[in-house]
């Protein structure tokens, strides 16, 4: 998660604090005791009009990818790919250059026994993968993520029952989202329902903040876990449940530092959106 004294994601050599860093709103009690009490950022309409631009453009390069997503296309090819539609956009691919060691592509695609950060490749999209698809892009420095499965010609049951509850889990847990609800409940309501389908909940991997920055407070588990921090209007974050068909635990591969397989090979499967809390309840940033 960056912080207000870590460098600013622009690239400006400035502390964050001193560049992107969101002004408080004047008056704005709530925004300050969460700045304050949780490090989260509740966005001003302004923030949030941004935010919702780049989620839509992040949601529409997701959709172009994910249909081009077929049998014998290479997953770097799906990278070529989202390169063009960010450049055509005016939108920067957030997952470029991010981390230690830096990621090398411009979205993520984890393929079968793959949790998470899959790295394109060379190798052909083949009948009865199934293959997470993961763009985040930054909009005049705001920011979208958003993800989705896609399946490759007739899949196997596990692999579909996989995908399916990892896709019902997250709308269970878009369900959850409204003023005064917690984050805990989120976790919950994702695992009460896979454990139910005899499915376990990658705890490794959580969804986050996001927005202003690509991470930012607060994590949201997507496991049984006791984070009582109440949900409240502005509040901008990803819901990205990874469902193993096997045991939760994933192994990072030591060669590229980021592709991370279940421990068993079984299979994983992973959707994700941005969602905002409203007065009211939530809308879904990442919808088309």
């Amino acid at each position: 998660m960056i912080t207000r004294n870590d460098p600013c994601w622009c690239g400006s050599g400035q502390k964050w604090k001193k560049c992107h860093y969101p002004k408080m709103p004047v008056g704005a009690s709530l925004a300050k005791q969460y700045l304050l009490d949780y490090g989260i950022v509740l966005k001003t309409p302004e923030q949030i009009d941004k935010i919702k631009a780049a989620c839509q453009i992040t949601a529409q390069i997701l959709d172009r990818l994910c249909k081009a997503a077929t049998k014998g296309v290479t997953t770097l090819e799906l990278d070529e790919l989202s390169r063009e539609l960010h450049k055509k956009a005016g939108a920067t691919p957030a997952p470029f250059g991010y981390g230690s060691p830096p990621y090398p592509k411009t979205i993520c695609t984890s393929l079968n026994e793959v949790i998470c950060h899959g790295i394109p490749d060379n190798r052909p999209l083949q009948e009865g993968d199934i293959v997470n698809i993961d763009a985040s892009a930054i909009v005049d420095g705001f920011f979208g993520d958003c993800s989705r499965m896609v399946t490759i010609g007739e899949i196997s049951e596990e692999k579909r029952r996989v995908v399916e509850v990892s896709l019902h889990s997250l709308n269970l847990a878009i369900q959850i989202c409204k003023p005064g609800s917690e984050v805990w409940q989120i976790g919950k309501a994702i695992e009460d329902y896979a454990r139910s389908q005899n499915c376990s909940v990658v705890n490794q991997f959580v969804g986050h903040g996001v927005g202003i920055a690509f991470h930012e407070p607060p994590e949201i588990p997507h496991h049984y876990n006791n984070v009582r921090i109440p949900l409240v209007p502005g509040m901008t974050f990803t819901i990205e449940p990874m469902i193993n068909a096997g045991v939760r635990e994933g192994n990072l591969d030591p060669k590229d530092g980021w592709t991370v397989r279940t421990k068993d090979h079984k299979p994983s499967a992973q959707w994700e959106h941005t969602i905002l809390i409203t007065e009211t309840g939530h809308e879904i940033l990442t919808l088309i």
